[in-house]
């Protein structure tokens, strides 16, 4: 993480990720605390992780802007209740922290009394 840091490189989130899902998100947020901030990581998950799939030209399966809010982009939300950037830990348990959850515009989840 330190070359990457030192020569700007862009870093994904989870692209390897081969083992139980929930351990494996505890183990990248974790890790990545000793080197980033809550909201480079946040970063790391959809926006540049946006960039590295559009990166697949032909091969991309989702055609369409991706990583960003904004008109004509391909967007999932996610509405936490709890601020990731103070703790992102409540995102490892996302039957209990996720209030909305949306994706290609549709809402598979909502708890928004």
């Amino acid at each position: 993480m330190t070359l990457c840091i030192k020569h700007n490189a862009k870093i994904g989130f989870g692209s390897d990720l081969i083992m139980d899902q929930k351990e494996a998100l505890n183990q990248e947020f974790t890790n990545r605390t000793k080197w980033f901030s809550n909201a480079e990581i946040l970063r790391q998950a959809t926006a540049i992780n946006g960039e590295i799939l559009a990166l697949s030209g032909p091969r991309n399966p989702y055609p369409g802007k991706l990583g960003v809010i904004e008109e004509g982009a391909l967007v999932d939300i996610l509405l936490i209740d709890g601020n990731p950037l103070e703790d992102i830990s409540i995102l490892l348990e996302p039957e209990e922290n996720l209030a909305l959850v949306m994706k290609d515009g549709k809402i598979y989840k909502n708890t928004i009394g």
